[in-house]
């Protein structure tokens, strides 16, 4: 099929495109888009036939759960049950903005939306072109991020025309989005008995979700590690965010770590592969790779978070084929390894793009 190109912005919404994005929509089409964290892939979230298509389209396994997105709070008891407090509270602190609920899910919303199980993920996004997408739709849009399964998510709508021309109707092009991280998910289904569960952390981090709410668990997969079984929540199981060279990340006292990555690059350089360094304003300048990507300063945890999937897929447009990362950890960013902030979504994201590949050197803590 023959993909069709908008563009607009959050402060001159093209209201024909629109419309013609809401009806490929209602009638089981698929549009990328942009919001407030990545790109999303949305479709029909009520319509089977639909959430089949963007598992289709981006190559996904049909167990990973879609995110169902909102712009009313009202939508939310037609494709939720037996909602806690909790929620709305979240909802009140948080929405519209980057934050996923998992809630016991109604009838109405499909198997093959919610990847087989009887909960749903959803989200009320605060991106203004989002939000006028998903009132054309008809309210409940289904949107994982809008890229290849495994893929670094997209942050500019260029990334979707790279990996899903011709496999969806529309894109739209909202330019750069501003978080750069895909939403936080918070698990409410075991309330009141139990805690929510922090299944994958982002913009909105523990700390504050346990001002609103109380003590929060963590999931291991939210701590880059793996998850057994079928999958919550999107992220949690499969291999995520990868360049297409290979990601080590390096761990340890930063005058070793720029050696070892130094020593590392300039075999690979010495055997002919091109090499890739994702780093910080504080060492760019000690490092020898072929491609040196700057993710800003580690006092800017948030600018940091922004900038990591583009340089992933900047590594791709200039070939490096070997890739060594700094580490992000709690302790980076001055966390006291609990509530870590952004770091801790950071390296969720960065140790998944590695394939869990990390090299610690002595002298590393704990992670």
């Amino acid at each position: 099929m023959e993909t069709i190109y908008v563009e607009m912005t959050e402060e001159e919404i093209d209201e024909a495109a629109i419309e013609t994005a809401g009806r490929i929509l209602r009638e089981g089409g698929l549009v990328a888009f942009p919001t407030e964290t990545v790109y999303g892939l949305g479709g029909d979230a009520l319509n089977p036939a639909s959430s089949k298509r963007i598992y289709a389209a981006k190559g996904r396994p049909s167990d990973n759960p879609l995110i169902v997105h909102i712009c009313e709070l009202s939508a939310l008891g037609t494709i939720a049950r037996d909602i806690p407090e909790e929620a709305f509270r979240l909802a009140e602190a948080y929405w519209p903005g980057p934050l996923t609920m998992i809630l016991h899910k109604n009838d109405i919303v499909p198997a093959e939306t919610t990847g087989g199980l009887d909960t749903v993920a959803v989200r009320f996004p605060s991106h203004r072109v989002a939000q006028a997408l998903i009132r054309a739709e008809g309210g409940y849009v289904a949107a994982p991020s809008a890229n290849r399964s495994g893929r670094p998510s997209p942050t500019l709508a260029r990334y979707c025309r790279e990996d899903l021309d011709g496999r969806v109707e529309m894109i739209i092009d909202g330019g750069e989005v501003g978080i750069g991280l895909e939403s936080t998910i918070v698990d409410l289904t075991g309330l009141p008995a139990g805690r929510p569960v922090l299944l994958r952390p982002g913009r909105i981090t523990l700390e504050m979700l346990e001002e609103t709410v109380g003590p929060v668990d963590l999931d291991a997969a939210s701590l880059g590690g793996e998850s057994s079984g079928r999958p919550k929540a999107p992220g949690m199981k499969y291999r995520h965010y990868a360049p297409k060279g290979s990601l080590t990340i390096i761990e340890g006292p930063r005058d070793a770590v720029t050696a070892y990555i130094n020593e590392q690059t300039d075999a690979c350089r010495r055997e002919g592969r091109r090499t890739g360094v994702i780093c910080t304003d504080e060492t760019a300048a000690c490092y020898r790779a072929d491609v040196i990507r700057s993710a800003g300063s580690r006092s800017d945890e948030e600018a940091v978070a922004h900038s990591l999937f583009r340089i992933l897929r900047e590594f791709d447009e200039e070939g490096a084929e070997v890739l060594f990362s700094e580490s992000f950890s709690e302790e980076s960013f001055g966390g006291d390894g609990r509530t870590a902030g952004m770091g801790q979504a950071i390296m969720n994201r960065l140790i998944k793009a590695a394939g869990h590949r990390t090299v610690r050197l002595p002298g590393s803590g704990e992670t």
